[in-house]
């Protein structure tokens, strides 16, 4: 019998894991929050940026395709 651990829906992306998850490059998400088109949060010296702001932001690509 194998048993394989639960997928964790993460809430929380490394810029790099964001990159990923948009299809861009890391350099893109970082001049992405330092310009403040995506949100980001600080836990210490790390930056976290959250789920809901990824899907904010790709909202916000579609709305200003249209």
């Amino acid at each position: 019998m194998s048993t394989t651990a639960p997928t964790v829906d993460r809430l929380l992306y490394k810029p790099e894991e964001a990159a990923e998850a948009l299809a861009v490059g890391r350099s893109t998400v970082y001049e992405l929050m330092a310009a403040g088109v995506l949100r980001y949060i600080k836990l210490g010296r790390s930056r976290r940026i959250r789920r809901s702001d990824l899907e904010t932001y790709v909202a916000g690509l579609v709305t200003q395709a249209n």
